[in-house]
């Protein structure tokens, strides 16, 4: 692809609207975490979802160790914290509000959260695909938080069914 061409897809790309979401794992009794926006689902039987995790992410090494990974669907409120976590450095957690759930953080006020155990790694160009297994999930309140063109938001309905 042509630097014009790569300019042109990262564009395209950001003209989607994707939900924000923040990956967590622990090491020992130290959460970790990182903002993505590519994640969805995949099966319901077994319930699956997939997200993408940058190569170069300290999060992948730890999910590649413990298998075991939480995603924290942000809600629109939480749009501030879906930047720390985007940021490198240790102290993503520092004054974040979260309790420890099947193994994994699940960050207080998230619009959604699921723990799951990583059964497969895929490579995919300059991230890793993390398959994941849902074992525990909770649904909270609020809209979710989404990216779209650059900029956080959320969904408003348009049409009523």
């Amino acid at each position: 692809m042509s630097d014009h061409s790569t300019l042109l897809f990262r564009d395209l790309m950001a003209s989607v609207c994707t939900p924000v979401s923040v990956v967590t794992t622990i090491d020992g009794d130290r959460p970790h975490g990182t903002t993505v926006s590519a994640f969805t689902s995949l099966s319901m039987d077994p319930p699956m979802i997939l997200v993408a995790l940058d190569r170069a992410s300290a999060l992948l090494a730890l999910v590649r160790e413990h298998r075991m990974l939480g995603l924290n669907i942000l809600s629109s409120e939480q749009a501030t914290l879906a930047a720390g976590f985007a940021r490198k450095g240790d102290d993503k957690f520092a004054g974040v509000e979260w309790t420890l759930r099947a193994g994994v953080p699940h960050i207080t006020g998230a619009a959604g959260w699921l723990a799951g155990e990583v059964t497969d790694l895929v490579d995919g160009g300059d991230h890793v695909i993390a398959l994941v297994r849902v074992g525990e999930l909770a649904v909270g309140e609020g809209l979710p938080l989404t990216y779209h063109n650059r900029t956080f938001g959320t969904h408003s309905v348009l049409v009523d069914r």
